[in-house]
């Protein structure tokens, strides 16, 4: 149980310290959802129930997203050294992550090049879901902003897949969907502070290490996973070496 918590807690941590890529990827696209708002509802109490339903669209992409992986990619698991190979690859996405937060490399935006064609194609849809005047289509919206290109969204769906079963996949996106989520509510209500002071170098950089420490993290539990694993066959094998002895006797 203490395991999942911790892989829970990564990802949410991992929405959190990424908030400083959000700001710039969504911030733009969550202020325009602001403004396709009617009047009235672009302050106080009324423009954070839109924006929740916004995000809630967008979370539950994410969620649907993780499912999808753990399905399609949870089987792989039982090939032999499979798991370890899955989290060494996920704690490289975290380091790559790392390093595009902070500026340092821009391993990751290739992916997102990559991502934006489905992007291209579902902005028909996105048009059509504009303006906004019913709570189903800020909910529909925010489900189309989940299949924004980012690179922060790759890391955490790489995390998700680390886990055996597609049900944890799923919590795992929905943790770190809810970890973006305090800085998006913000920004998405235009505080041009807060999304100045996310931009700051010295607070991305600051973030990019942290989440590179969570990828040794990862990559450093696969391998004492694998040492436990070694240890357990050892014993095993003792087990079985002494038996027929015991018997024999």
């Amino acid at each position: 149980m203490t395991g999942d918590l911790a892989w829970l807690g990564t990802a949410l941590l991992m929405g959190l310290l990424g908030s400083t890529h959000c700001v710039g990827m969504c911030g733009g696209l969550g202020s325009a959802f602001t403004y396709a708002l009617p009047e009235a509802s672009r302050q106080g109490l009324r423009l954070l129930g839109w924006q929740l339903l916004y995000n809630g669209g967008r979370l539950l992409t994410y969620l649907l997203l993780g499912l999808l992986a753990g399905l399609v990619l949870g089987g792989l698991q039982d090939a032999d050294g499979a798991q370890q190979v899955i989290r060494l690859v996920a704690g490289l996405f975290m380091i790559l992550l790392g390093a595009y937060l902070a500026g340092w490399l821009q391993a990751l935006a290739v992916l997102e090049r990559i991502g934006g064609p489905l992007w291209r194609a579902l902005a028909p849809l996105r048009q059509r879901l504009l303006p906004v005047r019913r709570p189903w289509q800020a909910l529909a919206a925010g489900m189309v902003w989940g299949f924004l290109p980012c690179g922060l969204v790759y890391s955490a769906m790489a995390l998700a897949v680390t886990r055996a079963a597609p049900a944890e996949s799923a919590l795992v996106m929905l943790a770190f969907g809810l970890g973006t989520m305090p800085a998006l509510l913000v920004t998405g209500a235009a505080a041009g502070q807060f999304r100045h002071l996310l931009q700051r170098p010295g607070t991305r950089q600051t973030a990019g290490v942290l989440v590179i420490l969570f990828g040794l993290w990862t990559m450093l539990g696969t391998q004492m996973h694998a040492g436990h694993g070694h240890g357990a066959a050892a014993d095993q094998h003792a087990s079985g070496h002494h038996a027929p002895a015991h018997a024999h006797a």
